[in-house]
């Protein structure tokens, strides 16, 4: 069964990108959206359903250098289970897995303060938790093909494909081989070269302005860094937004505008 090709679904969604951790903007993105959050006895959300029956679809990175790393996975959680959300994959995602794993990696880049989080959390939510992060799926292919949401973005050739290049393509984007001013790999800009008509919605690289390139949108606006957690109303193609609570995390670069090409 190819998990990525879900086009039997039409929405209406509501595409949110990288959350990492924020949990209270997230809250408060999905009711300015129109969902009524679910609590548990402890008063925690657990779940959100929106009166019109869209669907949120999360474009990964939900985990690291935010306060909350469980809240966020709690009611994304729950949200799926309910069938209220898609979730696809980040690298963050990716990382994490491997660290509950036990696999050699290094505690870098809001690691850390998500496995302390979790390490506190009943040990049947940790194991869900886990699961879960492990069983998403690279990308999805919605609306008859029409929408692609992936974590990093994904060129047409790939869309619809399971293979270990789509995957690490979804994840990670491409790279140029060079290092910035900051010592950060420079991203190679794929969406300039984009000419699908499948609209292509992503996150990965923070930005400080919403910008279409070649019907593709880039929503991390780098809510953990004190920007802003945004969201795409699909097929509207209207975009919503709202303030971080506070610098959660401090980035090691500026936030800077989308390029555009020229």
């Amino acid at each position: 069964m190819n998990t990525c090709d879900r086009r039997e679904l039409t929405g209406p969604f509501d595409v949110i990108g990288d959350v990492h951790g924020c949990r209270s903007e997230l809250a408060t993105l999905l009711e300015r959206l129109g969902y009524v959050l679910g609590r548990d006895d402890q008063g925690r959300p657990v779940g959100a359903t929106h009166p019109e029956g869209r669907t949120v679809v999360f474009v990964g990175d939900l985990v690291d250098r935010g306060p909350d790393t469980p809240g966020v996975l709690r009611l994304a959680m729950g949200m799926c289970a309910d069938g209220d959300a898609l979730c696809v994959t980040g690298n963050h995602e990716n990382k994490f897995v491997r660290a509950l794993a036990g696999r050699n990696v290094t505690i870098a880049h809001g690691l850390a303060e998500s496995l302390s989080q979790l390490s506190v959390e009943d040990p049947e939510f940790q194991s869900a938790a886990t699961e879960f992060c492990e069983n998403l799926a690279s990308h999805l292919v919605l609306d008859s093909g029409r929408l692609v949401v992936a974590h990093a973005g994904l060129r047409e050739n790939l869309h619809g494909v399971e293979s270990v290049r789509a995957r690490s393509f979804a994840m990670y984007g491409q790279t140029t081989g060079e290092l910035d001013e900051y010592g950060l790999p420079v991203r190679y800009p794929w969406s300039h070269d984009y000419r699908g008509k499948a609209v292509v919605v992503y996150g990965h690289t923070p930005v400080s302005d919403l910008v279409w390139v070649n019907n593709t949108l880039c929503l991390d606006t780098g809510v953990v860094f004190g920007g802003e957690l945004s969201a795409l109303r699909y097929p509207e193609r209207e975009t919503v937004s709202v303030p971080a609570e506070k610098v959660w995390w401090e980035p090691t670069k500026p936030l800077s505008p989308m390029p555009v090409p020229r």
